[in-house]
């Protein structure tokens, strides 16, 4: 009899292959107290872990192929980075020294701090970075209990195996990749991980969050792993194997002509051009826009400018960040979204606003923005210069009303004023526009559409509020639904009132990269798409075969539904017809 075991899909692909179960799980360690000859030990020891590290990580670099992608290399080099940082690298010497404690417990007590950082926040790209924070103090913490990273388990032979582990860091990846692995499972995290994102470039079939699997697996049991469903079976019969197989074969052949549409324009089978545009943050994000020639950038977070300092970012220091986005366009129009802080999105740089019952409807976004400019001017100072010399588009999150827009132009315009009184060059004409994230937004849309020069739908906000879920909550996110009547309305609304003001709107949530609403979207009438970069040749390949025109009436039903499974069976038939 089959075992069935169900996680979340994040690099697509099929592995058949034995289990390789990988037992390295977090160590436990406790406070010691130490005279001040122990500290001084203690404090040496604790740099020789780092030092010891840092060679681990660069030996993992010198094992990646010359022809491999950039960005492969890319997540080593933030591990490397993440380790060179005072946070991770200094931070727990002081409190060696302070405490009078073990390294061991300095290096707990410190990831107990930054972790609390990182889970607190509502953005889930940044939210997910404390992985790396982990997969870092990891690996000094087994070098200092002595239990190596890099022991017995990757000296094994993994080609032709599926690794079953808690977890598995980017050079964990790395080394897997390099010596054949077939696919890997992950009882922890999600697909915003840079070793989810690292699958996706290295092609590995992976599998994340399938809680507790290790406990009814045994090693070198026959696997079947869907990385595009997120299923993983155990036992599985014949005819289940074959007809895997044959999936094997046929993804194979629609991933080779998916790449083929880098260079194709586009444009629906009906003759419409559409708008695919990247959302971005991190360098890797970069290359992977490169490769599918997206049209540019609709979303650009910020917010990593600000996080884990004990200061504001210079206007410097965000310029420094904008020109290197703006040379790797090479002149396509760039969206920078300002910092979208606050509530339990707390920094270092000052003491905490008071803690909100509900952070992601407290102090945050525009709201922070205008409650502390210190730290909202410098950025847009910043992007203002920037615009002198490039296409460039301020977007201001999380609005709720129309006074606030007032207050933000009227701010933006003082700026402005003392940028041509020292003679500063900049775009006069520079587009303003605004996310629609909260239902009142969306509601009201046509009178923001009066005010700003666009308008971009954040889905993944507008779909909690509207719901009132909270889509990382396991015990009520089965309610997140994209298809929720409600949910469409307030986007048709949005559309509806961009087009009668003739602005452009954009959709930067992740619904707009995922392709089974894609030409539902084009039917309510969406033009311009913001995703991440690796979703834009899939979007690309299902509007090149919608005919707008012919499925209106057939989208319209869908969004008129209140049967949830009718719905869902409606927008399949509607998809059906799709090579994907």
């Amino acid at each position: 009899m089959s075992l069935m075991f169900s996680g979340i899909g994040v690099s697509r692909g099929i592995a058949i292959a034995p289990a390789y179960i990988l037992h390295r799980d977090r160590v436990d360690v406790a406070a010691t107290s130490l005279d001040k000859k122990g500290v001084t030990r203690e404090v040496r020891r604790f740099r020789n872990a780092v030092n010891a590290a840092r060679k681990q990580l660069l030996a993992v670099r010198d094992t990646i192929p010359d022809d491999a992608p950039e960005d492969i290399s890319a997540f080593i080099e933030t591990h490397l980075l993440m380790l060179d940082d005072g946070i991770l690298s200094e931070r727990p010497l002081e409190i060696i020294r302070q405490e009078g404690c073990n390294a061991e417990w300095a290096l707990k007590l410190q990831r107990d701090s930054v972790i609390k950082v990182f889970e607190s926040m509502d953005d889930p790209y940044l939210a997910t970075r404390k992985d790396d924070v982990n997969h870092v103090i990891d690996r000094v913490m087994r070098i200092l209990v002595n239990k190596d990273a890099d022991t017995a388990e990757f000296d094994h032979d993994w080609r032709g195996q599926i690794v079953i582990a808690d977890d598995l860091s980017p050079a964990d990846t790395v080394i897997m990749q390099h010596q054949g692995v077939a696919g890997f499972i992950t009882e922890t995290g999600g697909q915003l991980s840079h070793t989810a994102i690292l699958a996706r470039s290295l092609g590995i079939p992976a599998v994340v969050g399938a809680y507790g699997i290790r406990r009814f697996i045994r090693a070198n049991e026959p696997l079947v792993l869907d990385g595009t469903s997120g299923l993983v079976l155990g036992e599985a019969d014949d005819g289940t194997v074959a007809h895997f197989r044959k999936g094997q074969r046929e993804l194979k052949r629609k991933q080779r002509e998916l790449g083929k549409l880098s260079t194709a324009k586009p444009i629906t089978a009906c003759g419409e051009k559409i708008a695919l545009l990247a959302n971005i943050e991190i360098e890797e994000d970069l290359k992977a826009l490169k490769r599918t020639n997206a049209d540019g950038v609709g979303l650009y977070r910020t917010e990593f400018l600000f996080m884990n300092r004990g200061d504001l970012p210079s206007e410097e220091e965000h310029i420094a960040a904008y020109k290197r986005v703006v040379r790797a366009l090479k002149g396509a129009p760039l969206t920078i979204r300002t910092v979208d802080l606050g509530g339990d999105k707390e920094t270092d740089i000052e003491p905490a606003h008071a803690a909100s019952h509900n952070p992601a409807m407290g102090l945050r976004g525009v709201r922070r923005c205008l409650s502390d400019p210190r730290m909202f001017i410098p950025q847009l100072r910043a992007i203002l210069r920037m615009s002198a010399n490039a296409p460039i588009n301020i977007m201001f999150p999380m609005l709720s009303n129309v006074a606030e827009v007032d207050q933000l132009l009227e701010l933006l315009e003082s700026v402005k004023s003392e940028l041509r009184q020292k003679n500063i060059k900049f775009d006069e004409k520079i587009k303003v526009g605004g996310m629609i994230e909260v239902p009142a937004a969306a509601v009201t849309a046509a009178a923001f559409a009066e005010k700003l020069d666009f308008l971009s739908i954040g889905t993944n906000d507008l779909i909690q509020y509207t719901l009132a879920i909270d889509r990382v909550d396991n015990q009520v996110n089965y309610l997140y639904d994209p298809l929720n009547p409600g949910v469409l309305q307030l986007i048709r609304m949005t559309i509806e009132a961009g087009q009668k003001a003739n602005i452009p709107i954009t959709m930067c949530g992740e619904m707009a990269g995922d392709t089974r609403y894609t030409q539902l979207l084009l039917a309510l009438g969406l033009r311009h798409f913001s995703m991440p970069p690796n979703h834009v040749l899939e979007v690309k390949n299902v509007l090149r075969q919608t005919d707008i025109k012919a499925i209106r009436r057939k989208v319209l039903t869908i969004a008129s539904c209140t049967d949830a499974a009718r719905q869902n069976a409606l927008l399949d038939n509607l998809n059906a017809t799709l090579d994907t």
